[in-house]
């Protein structure tokens, strides 16, 4: 039996990938980056970095430990990257990766298509909801 090289190993790994599977990490990076909070988040960050208290107003609703548990979890994954400059108090901005940016234009498309088809959901609710 032949022996596979490291990267061979690598490029069969990659492509049993399969996101259906609970256990695949493909799953869970998908269950990731569907939250809510990773789209609005990334989504505020489109215009370069901004800090923690920007990101905060900028989303509705989100609670100081939502967002903080969001911001760590972006960032292990290597979406957004935190820079801490020493002052006082000591600033803290947040920006996208290229990694970021790259999955950037899938959550932006997906918010744009519901803040555009929003009402059309509504009446598709009202009629079911009227059955």
């Amino acid at each position: 039996m032949a022996t596979k090289t490291a990267a061979a190993q690598r490029d069969e790994q990659r492509a049993a990938y399969d996101a259906f599977l609970a256990g695949c990490p493909t799953h869970q990076l998908v269950a990731r980056i569907s939250d809510k909070w990773v789209t609005l988040i990334l989504c505020a960050l489109t215009d370069g970095p901004k800090r923690y208290s920007d990101i905060g107003r900028r989303i509705a609703g989100v609670s100081q430990k939502m967002l903080t548990q969001t911001l760590r979890s972006l960032e292990r994954d290597g979406l957004i990257e935190r820079t801490v400059t020493p002052s006082v108090p000591v600033r803290v901005d947040y920006e996208l990766t290229a990694l970021g940016e790259s999955l950037l234009s899938v959550v932006a498309a997906i918010k744009d298509w519901a803040e555009s088809h929003i009402e059309h959901v509504n009446d598709a609710r009202a009629r079911y909801d009227a059955t």
